[in-house]
């Protein structure tokens, strides 16, 4: 009795795996580009995250929201923390927080809030307050949390992260789309838009799509060698401002 019992579940699981498969595909996303060069003249642009849901004649009527992501390569950073100490303010204490994404941009169907539980956009790191680092070096969370919540207010001053809780736009019925801001001063690397689909408050549907930001040409070779090489780029330009120096004071000598 108890073998049939098992075997029937067996049954039942493989026989639910193809409906499960079809209702995965019901988001279809795509990016306007996959890469964005850097020039000199470069002073930002917009990316276009779109997309389609296949609705299902059973799930009319169901509330559904989609959720889209867009972060750049992660970074380490360093915050400090100031005290008055003799009537000066200097940096007392600070703490590494290592893997934090150097551009983050959400947009939204409406408030996060509204959409799912706290403890599902934690999992999913969805929204400027449940960003995380992979790893702190702080004592306990609760003080990572603070340099953390520093961290973020920092990034948005600089225009690095956002959050547009009406950024969604539909199209139709099922064709939306996201204009994400890419600005000026964003890190060069590997970005991902992620693009989130939620029924009745859970994730039923998500899919990621790489994207590449990057210089290209000279400032590409200048951006390189000034990494790579810093001591040695430092020296080359000090040499070049010399000669730059000495040949117009030669010009002007002439003249």
């Amino acid at each position: 009795m108890k073998r049939a019992a098992c075997i029937a579940g067996i049954l039942a699981g493989l026989l639910a795996l193809p409906a499960a498969s079809a209702r995965a595909e019901d988001l279809v996303s795509g990016l306007s580009q996959d890469q964005i060069e850097i020039t000199s003249n470069y002073t930002g642009t917009d990316l276009v995250v779109f997309g389609a849901i296949e609705s299902h004649a059973s799930e009319i009527g169901v509330q559904r929201d989609v959720v889209v992501v867009v972060r750049g390569p992660d970074q380490d950073m360093t915050v400090r923390k100031k005290d008055r100490v003799v009537g000066l303010w200097i940096n007392r204490h600070e703490a590494a927080l290592r893997a934090m994404p150097g551009y983050y941009y959400l947009a939204s169907t409406r408030p996060l809030e509204k959409i799912a539980l706290r403890t599902t956009l934690q999992r999913y790191q969805l929204g400027l307050s449940n960003l995380q680092p992979a790893s702190y070096s702080t004592h306990s969370a609760q003080e990572a949390q603070i340099y953390t919540d520093a961290a973020v207010r920092q990034q948005a001053r600089k225009g690095l992260y956002a959050q547009a809780t009406d950024g969604v736009e539909f199209l139709s019925a099922s064709l939306f789309r996201v204009r994400v801001p890419v600005p000026a001063g964003v890190p060069r690397g590997q970005y991902t838009a992620e693009v989130y689909l939620f029924r009745d408050g859970n994730v039923v549907s998500a899919q990621s799509t790489p994207l590449f930001v990057d210089q290209t040409g000279i400032e590409r070779r200048l951006y390189s060698f000034a990494h790579h090489w810093p001591l040695f780029y430092g020296l080359t330009t000090v040499l070049i401002a010399l000669m730059l120096g000495w040949i117009s004071s030669i010009a002007f000598q002439r003249r």
